[in-house]
């Protein structure tokens, strides 16, 4: 998710009452809610290798574990300074180790969680395994999750201020709607994938480059929209063409065309894998990949974002040596 929503997150969290428990405990669950992302150093690399980095090693275990612990000894070193200095809010709880600690546990915990719950991917046991892992149920910047996180702590703060007994209690629903938004959103994806199975096992998909397409479904996504949570793209594969379609939670399932992949294509992948960093860094992040070559000029995209408005950020082009293109290698 984008760092805003991930900000929110740790500030809700700090005004369901967490806060309250040690001195600087909303700054820590606020910092611990992104921190895993000091991967975004990545994308300071050439080309796309950011992509075969980021959601990786800063959101394994060993991260969960490590980074809490960084970040407890800065914050009581940072409360410290500030009081040998005198420049310590008077105001300001003094720290709880225990506490501190356990803030900082929550907040970052809270990162891979929300960042599974989209198509993009998140690599949850690196560095044990390289699996990514997809919720396929949130889009990546959902603005129904940041209306509800601000409202939970804009209204919270305000009862805060007044002196109210009851201030923590926004926050909490607020809470509570995200989480029930979430479950919702998962039903509404496995519905759109199971009524697409379904659809495809039951009938032959007409081709856009061949009469029709046989062979069982591989892969089927239902993508998260932005704005609209209550519809899909749907996205399928086969081990020799793959497809489109849209969801709706009220008018229900339309598959689009289909296309043919070459019959060179994973010949093609693991070319490209060898003798390209980029490709081989793309292909790594990539769940459905899409390679066309013309001649020995290859494009590779990802089927989940070919949407023009993403443009070429997720695209590679590569060379590969002609004279080792063969068309009957599956």
């Amino acid at each position: 998710m984008d760092n805003l929503t991930h900000s929110l997150a740790g500030a809700v969290l700090g005004q369901m009452g967490l806060k309250k428990k040690t001195g600087l405990g909303m700054a820590t669950l606020i910092i611990a809610a992104n921190i895993p992302d000091i991967d975004a150093v990545a994308t300071l690399l050439d080309g796309v290798q950011h992509l075969a980095i980021r959601r990786g090693i800063t959101h394994g275990p060993i991260a969960m574990l490590v980074l809490p612990l960084l970040l407890t000894g800065l914050m009581i070193g940072f409360d410290r300074r500030q009081g040998k200095r005198g420049k310590r809010p008077a105001d300001r709880l003094p720290i709880h180790t225990g506490w501190l600690l356990t803030l900082a546990y929550v907040g970052c915990l809270s990162h891979p969680a929300l960042d599974w719950l989209n198509s993009y991917g998140i690599r949850l046991l690196e560095p044990f395994s390289s699996q990514w892992f997809y919720g396929d149920s949130i889009f990546i910047i959902d603005i129904w999750i940041w209306a509800a996180l601000i409202a939970g702590v804009w209204i919270s703060r305000r009862r805060e201020k007044r002196g109210a007994s009851n201030g923590s209690r926004p926050a909490w629903i607020s809470f509570t709607t995200v989480c029930a938004y979430i479950f919702a959103n998962g039903l509404i994806t496995g519905k759109a994938e199971a009524d697409t199975q379904s659809l495809l096992d039951s009938k032959v998909v007409e081709a856009k480059t061949s009469s029709a397409i046989h062979g069982p479904t591989e892969m089927v996504v239902a993508n998260p929209l932005p704005l609209q949570f209550w519809k899909r793209e749907i996205l399928w594969r086969s081990h020799s063409a793959y497809g489109s379609g849209a969801y709706s939670l009220f008018n229900g399932l339309v598959l689009g065309e289909a296309y043919r992949i070459p019959g060179n294509s994973r010949f093609l992948s693991r070319e490209l894998a060898r003798s390209d960093k980029n490709a081989a860094a793309f292909l790594f992040w990539s769940r459905m990949p899409i390679i066309k070559a013309v001649g020995a000029r290859v494009t590779v995209k990802d089927q989940r974002f070919l949407d023009p408005l993403v443009g070429d950020r997720f695209t590679v082009r590569a060379n590969v040596r002609t004279d080792r293109l063969d068309p009957s290698v599956p």
